[in-house]
């Protein structure tokens, strides 16, 4: 009956991670109610539609292109940036060219990563938060942290599963009813992941429900920096452009 302390570690394991994933969840859907405020008549700049649809990491991008195409700053398709002109022309492009350094170049993943993570990213992020058009850091990284726990529960309960019917006591004879109640919470982690997919994930996304109508009411076919902004590097026309930025070892998006 040893398995049977297997099983009790399965369910607890399932317990825990489920009860938390639910408890982020409700938590998200109340700060996603708080922040059905925005003011009417708010008009989305560039970096703002770029935070809203793929977040600090699509502001870095839309930044390095602007930046390019203006040659204020050159990207390689070996994967460098070359400051051309060191004068930036708002918070964000300084950030860049402070985060490329006294050199004057970078390799460009860490770059971005390091402007996605800076002040101004974040600035543009907190103005947004206050406008009711973003959901906060804190209910996204919890509804994705509990999520992670749950995917890890899962994993738990298959490898307790198994080592219970290997042990004395859960031989050949009893090893179909082993499994079938190991099956019980295990179904539970899948269903609470499905219902991650399908419910929670919203939640998730970096606009808040009236950032996402802001989206949405955006022309369709935009092009230039405002496609860039809403569907990232894979809009960009310029073949030496998709291939600087084409590297995603640092930061997505």
């Amino acid at each position: 009956m040893l398995w049977v302390l297997f099983l009790v570690l399965a369910c607890a394991v399932t317990g825990l991670s489920c009860g938390r994933l639910g408890l982020a969840a409700a938590r998200a859907a109340d700060a996603e109610l708080a922040l059905g405020t925005a003011r009417p008549g708010h008009e989305l700049s560039l970096y703002e539609t770029a935070f809203l649809s793929g977040g600090p990491a699509r502001v870095a991008d839309v930044t390095l292109v602007s930046m390019a195409r203006g040659r204020r700053l050159l990207l390689a398709h070996t994967g460098w940036a070359t400051v051309v002109d060191p004068v930036g022309e708002d918070d964000v492009e300084r950030a860049v060219i402070g985060a490329i350094g006294p050199a004057g170049q970078s390799p460009i993943a860490p770059l971005r990563a390091a402007a996605a993570a800076g002040d101004a990213v974040r600035a543009v992020a907190e103005r947004l938060v206050a406008a009711g058009l973003a959901v906060p850091e804190t209910a996204r990284a919890a509804v994705a942290g509990a999520a992670r726990q749950v995917r890890a529960a899962a994993v738990a309960v298959v490898a307790l599963g198994a080592a219970a019917v290997l042990v004395p006591g859960g031989t050949a004879g009893q090893g179909l009813p082993v499994v079938l109640w190991f099956a019980l919470p295990l179904v539970l982690t899948l269903s609470c992941l499905a219902l991650v997919r399908i419910e929670i994930h919203p939640h998730t996304r970096w606009a808040s429900p009236a950032g996402q109508r802001l989206l949405a009411a955006l022309p369709a076919g935009a092009g230039g920096l405002h496609a860039v902004a809403v569907r990232g590097v894979r809009a960009l026309d310029d073949p030496a452009l998709r291939a600087a930025l084409g590297s995603r070892t640092a930061v997505g998006g």
